[in-house]
């Protein structure tokens, strides 16, 4: 992005086209050619411009005035087209799709302390619902912009070779985000016609395979998914009301038996994985399967591998007061098994006995996030030990002293050798064996992972309902992604957003909380200030008090902050607030069956 700001397009799509193109070359890792691929490439290249078309018609109905109805309805069509090729620009222009489809909001560059401007299709969803003639000129010029994209994409297409395994990858892809983002109408957040646009992803995905598959008369697996396709279809085509419809079985029923299917067609069809390590393991059949995460995609890199040695020696080392200054106290002090790894208190408790400045965040499915501590100072669990030992407030450790102590003992330094294959630890290996430790406690065995994996008794009717308005009329799920419920993105997870809520002191919601969160690290980036990273809400009935300072004593206080829209709903000014402060009008008893059902979410 720090490039686009600096030279032309046209000089940066052939750029980006000559990288991925020299990365499908490189030790030749992707499939030969079969299947019919220069069809899928056509048949994009073909959406595309179907969608620079549209672009064009939407921009002369706003220069000559037209109704707002009109322009709405031109705007839904153009989504749905985008839809049919998102597969595609999602997987093979990522950083193209963040500026066509992603979040209205700035994307910041960290390094540069810098926000750009958003722009795509949500950008425009603001200005068309509803459209007022004030802004005809900017809603001109951001369909410009989308058309400068739609240029992109046919550069690139035209220019790149692609592959079956990709293509597949790609799919795959596509099935795992309507199955979190597309299902909770995370790129529609004001007109809320996800429902409507999701038949034309699921078509786009069949057509896809019905093109790559070399043998289609006998392909059974491809069958098999049409009907799945055709039968998820029917059931959208149902009901398209947000607030009504029944996701609780419309998951697990329609999208996890597809992606179970794609894995079938991929047998079938003697497609290889892609030799990349992502999320998600390239054998689950869906989100929701055991071990479906790869806890290796959130290291810092290979030689950082989880393993069962490394986590069963950072299990000894947490519980271990020698980490601290005066062998005083240890990991477990503030971090209890018993209360899903948090205290228990609103505010942590320092050496002196003094209170900290944050509530102390939970250690479960930590290892699902890129960046640690409610303002997210650190990248990855490794940093975040180093920080919290060392901390002069927490346990006022020296990673030095405390390897002395460890290659000094006998029973640690020959587990250390044994794991490493060194003659000492080293201070990275002890970051390694705790942060391996911390991405074990991932268990994903609440009664929402049994139900999502066929077992129809495992949640209440409650739980059930609650899980409806979770995704629905709540909007929950637009910031805690199924299925991680934390701020992770899916379907690829390389990214965790953090958000603006207007957070308040307490429950009574009358004083604005002053903490700077991200933003102390970033002064000059209005969007930041305020903001905390997303955390799970798994095991969130064990882990009172909430928010980042401790002042949400129940969850029921922490829903009614939301039903009111966040601090700008109790009157705070916060401009750069990311939560919608339009009020939920969720009744008390929709809020229980929410709460019920994230007590669903408890690992058993």
């Amino acid at each position: 992005m720090k490039i686009l700001l600096k030279y032309p397009v046209l000089l940066i799509v052939c750029i980006a086209a000559f990288l991925f193109a020299l990365s499908q070359c490189k030790g030749n890792r992707h499939q030969p050619v079969d299947g019919d691929l220069s069809t899928v490439k056509g048949e994009i290249i073909k959406t595309n411009a179907s969608f620079e078309k549209q672009v064009n018609e939407l921009m002369v109905l706003v220069s000559k005035n037209a109704d707002e109805k009109t322009m709405q309805k031109k705007f839904e069509e153009l989504r749905i087209t985008y839809k049919k090729m998102e597969w595609a620009v999602e997987y093979f222009l990522p950083n193209s799709a963040r500026f066509i489809n992603g979040p209205a909001l700035p994307e910041i560059e960290m390094d540069e302390h810098t926000e750009l401007e958003p722009e795509g299709l949500q950008v425009l969803e603001e200005l068309f619902y509803p459209y007022t003639a004030e802004n005809k000129d900017e809603t001109i010029r951001f369909l410009k912009k989308l058309t400068n994209k739609t240029n992109t994409i046919k550069t690139n297409f035209q220019a790149i070779s692609i592959s079956k395994d990709q293509v597949f990858d790609a799919l795959r892809q596509e099935i795992f985000r309507i199955s979190s983002l597309g299902i909770s109408g995370f790129d529609t957040p004001i007109s809320g016609t996800f429902l409507k646009e999701m038949p034309y992803a699921l078509e786009a995905v069949h057509l896809t395979l019905q093109q790559i598959s070399t043998e289609k008369p006998k392909d059974q697996a491809l069958k098999n998914i049409g009907t799945a396709i055709d039968s998820a279809i029917a059931a959208l085509k149902k009901n398209t009301d947000r607030n009504t419809f029944d996701y609780v079985h419309f998951i697990p029923d329609h999208l996890n038996k597809i992606s179970t299917l794609l894995l079938e067609f991929k047998k079938q069809e003697g497609i290889p994985d892609i030799e990349v390590t992502s999320a998600l393991h390239k054998n689950a059949a869906d989100f929701f399967s055991k071990d479906a995460f790869n806890p290796n995609a959130f290291t810092p890199g290979k030689e950082f591998a989880f393993s069962d040695e490394k986590a069963a020696l950072g299990k000894q080392l947490f519980n271990d007061k020698i980490l601290s200054n005066n062998n005083n106290r240890s990991c477990t002090t503030c971090h209890i098994p018993e209360k899903a790894f948090t205290d228990g208190m609103a505010k942590s408790m320092s050496l002196d006995n003094a209170e900290l400045q944050r509530n102390a965040p939970s250690l479960n499915y930590a290892g699902f996030q890129h960046g640690q501590f409610w303002d997210m100072r650190k990248d990855d669990l490794e940093g975040q030990s180093s920080d919290v030992i060392s901390n002069k407030e927490e346990m006022h450790g020296d990673l030095n002293v405390i390897l002395g102590k460890i290659n000094q003992d006998p029973k640690y330094l020959s587990e250390f050798r044994k794991i490493y294959q060194s003659q000492k630890a080293e201070v990275w290996q002890l970051q390694n064996v705790l942060a391996s430790y911390i991405r074990s406690l991932a268990r994903f065995n609440s009664h929402f992972d049994n139900y999502m994996r066929g077992n129809k008794s495992a949640m209440t009717e409650s739980q059930q309902q609650g899980f409806n308005l979770f995704v629905g009329k709540a909007q929950c799920a637009l910031c805690h992604f199924i299925p991680l419920f934390n701020g992770t993105v899916p379907p690829n997870f390389k990214k965790t957003e953090q958000e603006v809520l207007g957070t308040a002191v307490n429950g009574d919601n009358k004083t604005f909380d002053q903490d700077p969160g991200r933003g102390k690290f970033h002064e000059t980036v209005e969007a930041l200030q305020h903001s905390f990273k997303t955390p799970t809400l798994r095991n969130i009935s064990k882990t009172a008090p909430y928010m980042h300072n401790g002042g949400y004593k129940t969850l029921k206080e922490v829903m009614n902050f939301y039903n009111k829209g966040g601090g700008k709903g109790f009157g705070f000014t916060v401009e750069n607030q990311t939560l919608s402060d339009t009020p939920l009008q969720l009744t008390d008893k929709e809020i229980d069956h929410i709460i019920d059902f994230m007590n669903a979410l408890d690992d058993q």
